[in-house]
């Protein structure tokens, strides 16, 4: 996953799909996020749940141990493959949260000039939204952010024809096993079968070229997720 994604629909449409727009605590707006171009630094809204409520906060898109912080950029993702055991994350593994979602971009590398790399929209055929899952370290419900907040977005390897477009994807769970993963009574253990086993499969997914103009971070916009007319 190269870093970039999409959130432009309102919190109420993503809580909606998870039939969980009555669970969650006031504090989030009805009106559409509107952020076409997401990248790594920034806040972005995400869900977690805390003191048995379902909590939306604006977090950092990054996250890294105090050990680490200063000798590295945040990362902004975690391998599937190391999450659960490595050193790491271990801090942060059971806390869980969800990304709320309309799709990624991934960027394709020209076969005749290397230089030259084309951005990808992936979204799901249906056009549903979609979650990611994540774990971080979040602020308390209504309590002020700390410095050491943040978030990362769990990624395992591509497969079927996704691997043409890159060879890691975000881990994408449905509405029913989103609101599983972010249960407190979920089991570590659970949740990593989820991660395996349970994600959204690639042929759930369409991608389609896009304009460059999503490489530069300024730009936001519907018409960065646009098809790109390639007759």
């Amino acid at each position: 996953m190269c870093g970039r994604f999409a959130q432009y629909r309102s919190m109420r449409d993503y809580l909606r799909e998870l039939d969980s727009e009555q669970d969650a605590m006031s504090g989030w707006e009805g009106e559409p996020i509107q952020r076409y171009n997401v990248a790594p630094s920034t806040k972005v809204q995400v869900l977690h749940s805390t003191g048995g409520h379902l909590v939306v906060a604006e977090v950092r898109w990054g996250w890294a141990p105090s050990w680490a912080r200063g000798k590295m950029h945040p990362p902004i993702n975690a391998r599937l493959e190391k999450v659960a055991t490595g050193n790491f994350f271990r801090q942060i593994w059971q806390h869980r949260a969800l990304v709320a979602a309309d799709g990624w971009f991934e960027w394709v590398q020209d076969d005749d000039n290397p230089k030259i790399k084309q951005p990808y929209y992936i979204r799901l055929r249906s056009g549903d939204p979609l979650f990611f899952a994540a774990i971080g370290k979040f602020p308390p419900a209504g309590g002020e952010a700390e410095d050491g907040d943040g978030f990362v977005i769990i990624t395992a390897d591509a497969e079927g024809g996704m691997i043409d477009v890159h060879d890691r994807r975000p881990v994408v769970l449905s509405p029913e096993l989103a609101r599983e993963w972010i249960d407190p009574d979920t089991t570590p253990h659970l949740a990593e079968m989820m991660l395996l086993h349970e994600g959204t499969p690639p042929e759930d997914f369409e991608w389609f070229p896009v304009d460059r103009a999503v490489g530069n971070v300024r730009n936001q916009g519907p018409e960065l997720i646009a098809p790109l007319d390639t007759e």
